[in-house]
C-alpha cells in the first residue's frame, strides 16, 4: 500500500514538474510553410482571400468531419471573418489588411492562443509561389498538447503542409476545369439599369467590380428600386496597348429612374441590339478564351463589329449564387452591325391593282 502511495506522489510530482517545465518554456513561436500552386497568383489569391473556399482545403475539416463552421454576411476581403466549434476547441478567423494579388493579413484566436496569420502570393515559374505563416503566444493548454506532439512547428507545420497540397489540387481542378460554348448571333433585349462609368486600369477591373456591385444593390434596397437581371460590365473602349478601359460596372432594373446631378451613379437604359454570344462556364481568368472566340466566330462568318461600344460581359451566375469557379457562367456579347432589311414592294396582283383602267378610243380599238 505504501508503495502505491510513494508512486502516485511520484507521478504528481512528475506532473507538477513537468506542468511548471513547460509554463516557464517560451511561448512565442513563428511557423512557415511555402509551395508553388499550379495556377495564377490573381486566382489562387482571390480563392484564399474567401473564408468560405477554406472548407474545401483546410485539411482540419477532414480530419475533423464533424465541425461546425459559421459564416458571417462578409467572407471576402477586409474585415471578413469566419469561426468553428470543433473537437479539438473552438476558434475565429478574421482579415484585418489585403494587399490585391500580394498578400492578406489576418488575426486568430484557439483556445487562449492568440496569432498573427500571413499569407504572401508570389509569381513564380510553375504557377503562383504561396508563403502561409503564423506568429503569436501561446497558450499554457497549447503549450502542453504541442509539447506532446512534437512541439509547435510540427503541429502547425502539418496542418500548413497539408492545406497547401490540397489548395494546389481544389485549384487546379476549379480554376482550370472550363468551357465555352458558342451560341452565334442572337437579339440582346432592351435593359434598365443602374450603374457607374469611369476609365479603369484593366488589371483593376476586377477589383473595382467587387467595390461597385455591392453599392449597387445596397443602393437599390434603400430606394426600393426592383433588381431584375444580373451584374454586369460594358467595355466602351478597351485600349490593350496602354492598358486602360472606359466601363460602366452595372444592375439591370425593372424600371427606368432618374438620378439627382452631381451623383457618382449613372441611370440609363441599353437598347436592344444584335450580337455574337458565347457563354463561358467556369473561373473568370477565362473569359479572354470566349471574347476570342467570339472575335474567331466573327472573323470566320465576316460579320463586322458594331462600335456602339466593344463587349459587354454579364455574370448570370456568380459567386453569391455558387462558390465553385468551376460552375460561374458568364454571358460574353459583342455587338454586330445589324443587316438591312430590304423594304418589300406591295403586291400588285390583278386582283388587287388599284391601276385605273383605260377606256380605248375607237381608233385604236380597230388594232
Amino acid at each position: 500500500m505504501r508503495i502505491i502511495k510513494y508512486i502516485f506522489l511520484l507521478l504528481l510530482l512528475s506532473l507538477v514538474a513537468l506542468s511548471i517545465f513547460i509554463a516557464t518554456q517560451k511561448g512565442d513561436f513563428l511557423v512557415k510553410r511555402s509551395k508553388i500552386i499550379n495556377s495564377p497568383r490573381a486566382s489562387v489569391y482571390n480563392y484564399v482571400n474567401d473564408f468560405r473556399n477554406w472548407s474545401d482545403f483546410g485539411s482540419w475539416t477532414t480530419e475533423d468531419p464533424e465541425i461546425k463552421l459559421n459564416y458571417p454576411q462578409n467572407t471576402i476581403g477586409k474585415g471578413a471573418s469566419f469561426s468553428w466549434e470543433g473537437k479539438d476547441g473552438n476558434g475565429e478567423m478574421r482579415t484585418i489588411t489585403i494587399k490585391e494579388n500580394d498578400s492578406i493579413i489576418q488575426t486568430m484566436e484557439f483556445e487562449g492562443t492568440s496569432s498573427k496569420v500571413s499569407w504572401h502570393f508570389k509569381d513564380t515559374i510553375g504557377g503562383t509561389k504561396v508563403t502561409w505563416s503564423t506568429k503569436g503566444k501561446m497558450s499554457f493548454f497549447f503549450k502542453i498538447y504541442s509539447a506532446l506532439n512534437g512541439g509547435v512547428d510540427r503541429v502547425i507545420g502539418t496542418i500548413y503542409e497539408k492545406s497547401l497540397a490540397n489548395l494546389d489540387k481544389a485549384l487546379d481542378y476549379e480554376i482550370n476545369t472550363f468551357s465555352t460554348i458558342e451560341n452565334g448571333i442572337v437579339k440582346k433585349p432592351v435593359m434598365n439599369y443602374i450603374g457607374q462609368t469611369f476609365t479603369s486600369e484593366i488589371s483593376k477591373v476586377n477589383k473595382n467590380f467587387k467595390i461597385i456591385i455591392p453599392k449597387l444593390n445596397l443602393f437599390c434596397k434603400k430606394n426600393n428600386i426592383i433588381v431584375n437581371n444580373k451584374p454586369f460590365i460594358i467595355y466602351h473602349t478597351y485600349d490593350t496597348p496602354k492598358g486602360l478601359t472606359r466601363i460602366t460596372i452595372g444592375l439591370g432594373i425593372q424600371d427606368a429612374i432618374f438620378l439627382s446631378s452631381g451623383s457618382d451613379l449613372v441611370a440609363g437604359k441599353l437598347d436592344a441590339f444584335e450580337a455574337a454570344k458565347t457563354t463561358l462556364t467556369g473561373d473568370y481568368s477565362h473569359l479572354k478564351t470566349a471574347y476570342n472566340k467570339t472575335i474567331n466566330y466573327l472573323n470566320q462568318h465576316q460579320i463586322a463589329p458594331n462600335p456602339i461600344f466593344s463587349f459587354l460581359e454579364i455574370y448570370t451566375t456568380g459567386k453569391s449564387e455558387v462558390k465553385n469557379p468551376s460552375k460561374w457562367v458568364t454571358e460574353v456579347y459583342i455587338p454586330i452591325v445589324p443587316k438591312i432589311i430590304p423594304q418589300e414592294l406591295p403586291n400588285l396582283t390583278p386582283e388587287n391593282s388599284t391601276t385605273p383602267e383605260v377606256k380605248k378610243t375607237e381608233e385604236e380599238s380597230e388594232f
